[in-house]
């Protein structure tokens, strides 16, 4: 029997697309040419992305043959490789990348759902499992869909999804020093975020241990900006207690691959 939560992450991987399918489902041609935050990318190039990652995660969970030469591809052009996969979707017809990316989406969820519980799959990191690769393709949606929604100038509203972001982002502390080649701090931090929800909800996802000294509170959005580098720190309502907690949320990401530059102050939401 699956266990029950990797299906309500499956489940939320699922919506987090259809939230996003809504943003551009009605676009029409031009607004695919729309830039978006990401330099260099239109609206486009976003859901290409996605798609071209998708049909990637697809490959892993089903033909581990196929993925191993993605990889290879990649290992020769590191620095073009996922640009060329966005170049090469953003070229189709609108109609026709809005097609495949569904049915990307589609053929994802079902390989998710049957894929073994404890299985690893391969992935361009350390190898996952389904509920693993279903909570990072969940992060990354919400994240090119920011970009999505502040290329269109919407406001989305945050839901409890997020927390899958948020944990990737805690669990990824360390990456973010090595990236960086930077030594971690030994001491683990504490961090408190606010849950989405009604004005005065009491709710709070807190990680680490209760008695460290270094922390870090604020709202789970803007942690969530922060760590997929969809806003600069001085534009958040995050709080770090301790140097080290403030240094880490300067180089705080989510996400595998070189840090990035992220967005310059005053150009966020």
């Amino acid at each position: 029997m699956p266990d029950p939560s990797a299906v309500a992450v499956f489940a939320d991987l699922h919506e987090e697309g259809r939230e996003l399918d809504a943003l551009v489902g009605e676009l029409t041609v031009p607004d695919w040419a729309r830039p978006t935050p990401a330099p260099g990318w239109s609206l486009a190039h976003q859901i290409a992305h996605l798609h071209w990652t998708d049909r990637a995660a697809l490959l892993a969970l089903t033909d581990a043959t196929a993925f191993a030469g993605l990889v290879e591809e990649a290992v020769k052009a590191p620095d073009t490789f996922v640009d060329a996969g966005a170049e090469e979707g953003a070229a189709l017809a609108p109609a026709e990348l809005l097609a495949r990316w569904r049915a990307g989406r589609a053929a994802l969820d079902e390989a998710i759902a049957e894929a073994s519980p404890g299985a690893k799959f391969p992935w361009y990191g350390p190898p996952m499992k389904a509920a693993s690769m279903a909570s990072a393709r969940l992060m990354e949606t919400w994240a090119h869909g920011q970009d999505v929604a502040d290329a269109l100038g919407v406001r989305r509203v945050p839901t409890d999804r997020l927390r899958h972001v948020a944990r990737i982002g805690v669990r990824a502390r360390d990456y973010a020093y090595a990236v960086r080649r930077l030594a971690a701090p030994a001491e683990q931090f504490r961090i408190e975020l606010t849950a989405p929800g009604p004005t005065g909800s009491a709710e709070v996802w807190a990680y680490g241990p209760e008695d460290a000294t270094q922390r870090v509170t604020g709202p789970a959005l803007d942690f969530c900006l922060l760590v997929t580098q969809r806003a600069h720190r001085a534009d958040l309502a995050l709080t770090a207690d301790g140097p080290d907690a403030g240094r880490w949320l300067d180089i705080a990401q989510a996400f595998a691959g070189p840090a990035g530059p992220g967005r310059a102050p005053g150009t966020s939401r």
